[in-house]
């Protein structure tokens, strides 16, 4: 069920008013509530990829009972090794396996010895990669002692299946989140309005930000070859508006939305195109994931603890991973190296964690040294996109030498007109709440007008989205492919 389809547009308050009506009555019944709603919702896409959740929240909340059982070093590591094997077999199965076929068919076929295979396709489940992690990290925390393991499993099944951050995050970790499904909740109203503005504010970045410049980056990714090189860097420029305002954009409205239900989730984005180097920018782009990887991966590797040798290989690592968790192909690989290339300076000169504030604090403006700072970052993470948005690695390349190649001026592969002009002025309007709500979780949190101006300003980001809703249909969320 896509949040900007009119499924959910009729399930949300469905589900809302059905909620807090039982929960009202029957507290104990909130949780099985939020299991079938969850279950319904995900299910909505297809019923059978619900047999990998039950599984998985299963194999875990039996893993965690049985750490809570045995002392014993050896059947401890079995018991985690059980969740890791079980997990990470049912994500490499459904994300890579295609992946690696192929590449044993060409490799075989480089050797001159040509193989054929059946036909072999696999549908990825939808946000596999997302609740994997966060019910694995649950199963270490347990192994670790970091987290004592639950008794109620419908507490748990609840934990891992959470519609609002179910498909595409944000990755909690179950000693945050787990233990809110336990305590009783009350409808507070001025928490569900919170909830209100940040779902308003996620659609406005989904719909008439990335979705409005979806159809341009389709145009010119699609016939890089036709196009001039600023009409390329235009490509790229509105890919890196896309993917953000489509990632943080659904982020805003899973947060929003469990704060209805009473729930908060972790913050997943925190302004990243104001960041003023490349360590900054990933201390603020999806939250969750880094920091999963940092306490899961870098930290059991060695982190940074053994000298600057042994920090670069696990960073490597880091981002590698980081970029074939996004998928199974070498662009990705190539996208995660390149940022390894790019913040690898900077773990070598001490500065990557430079920038520990945000920009600005309490200033009207940034210094003419952030602001060429933030516009360098920015310029080098949106050219790193283009190996993400690529259909390959050639592709990428040479798309990023026509840039430098081609001819400057542009013959405009799409009319510059009202609408484009219109779109225009959306966006820098984007950057300009971007700029001023940097210190609030979202921009909608904190403005500094009256009520009626505050009212006026959510009644035109209402009339964005239904315009841009009207005039095109629902686009998927990025994210839901990985």
């Amino acid at each position: 069920m896509l949040f900007n389809s009119l499924d959910f547009m009729l399930f949300l308050p469905a589900a809302f008013f059905l909620y807090w009506l039982i929960v009202y009555k029957k507290p104990s019944l909130q949780n099985i509530f939020l299991v079938a709603a969850s279950y319904l919702f995900y299910g909505w896409w297809d019923w059978r990829f619900l047999f990998l959740i039950m599984l998985s929240s299963a194999v875990d909340y039996c893993v965690g009972r049985g750490l809570a059982k045995y002392e014993n070093a050896r059947h401890r590591k079995v018991l985690l090794g059980i969740s890791l094997g079980v997990n990470l077999a049912l994500l490499g199965f459904f994300k890579y396996a295609g992946f690696f076929v192929d590449s044993f068919i060409r490799a075989f076929t480089v050797l001159g010895i040509p193989l054929e295979a059946r036909a072999f396709h696999i549908i990825l489940p939808v946000g596999i990669s997302f609740y994997t992690f966060q019910t694995i990290s649950y199963s270490i925390d347990v192994y670790k002692k970091k987290v004592e393991p639950t008794r109620d499993f419908i507490a748990f099944a609840a934990f891992v299946s959470f519609f609002p951050q179910l498909v595409a995050g944000p990755i909690e970790r179950a000693s945050h989140l787990l233990p809110q499904f336990f305590k009783r909740k009350t409808f507070q109203c001025a928490r569900a309005l919170d909830g209100c503005k940040q779902i308003l504010w996620g659609f406005f970045k989904k719909i008439a930000i990335a979705d409005a410049c979806a159809p341009y980056v389709d145009t010119i990714f699609n016939n890089y070859s036709a196009h001039s090189g600023i009409v390329l860097a235009a490509g790229a420029f509105f890919f890196t508006l896309q993917i953000y305002g489509d990632f943080s954009g659904y982020s805003d409205i899973a947060i929003g939305t469990a704060r209805l239900f009473g729930f908060e989730l972790s913050r997943n984005f925190a302004v990243p195109f104001f960041a003023r180097n490349i360590g900054e920018f990933w201390r603020r782009w999806h939250i969750s994931l880094n920091t999963w990887f940092r306490d899961y991966v870098y930290i059991p590797l060695g982190g940074n603890r053994r000298g600057k040798a042994t920090a670069l290989r696990n960073t490597s690592i880091i981002f590698l991973l980081s970029g074939l968790w996004h998928g199974a192909s070498l662009h990705f690989i190539a996208w995660g190296a390149v940022h390894a290339l790019l913040f690898l300076p900077f773990l070598l000169s001490g500065r990557n964690r430079k920038y520990l504030d945000t920009v600005a604090p309490r200033r009207l403006f940034p210094s003419a040294r952030e602001f060429f700072a933030m516009l360098a970052t920015f310029c080098v993470t949106m050219f790193a996109w283009i190996f993400f948005r690529a259909d390959g690695v050639r592709h990428a390349l040479r798309y990023i030498a026509g840039i430098f190649t081609r001819p400057f001026f542009p013959a405009m592969p799409f009319p510059v007109d009202g609408l484009f002009i219109f779109k225009l002025v959306l966006i820098a309007l984007f950057f300009t709440a971007e700029w001023f709500g940097r210190e609030a979780e979202y921009p909608l949190a904190r403005l500094p007008w009256g009520k009626p101006l505050r009212r006026l300003c959510y009644y035109a980001l209402l009339v964005c989205i239904v315009i841009f809703s009207v005039n095109a249909p629902p686009h998927t969320f990025i994210y839901f492919k990985f």
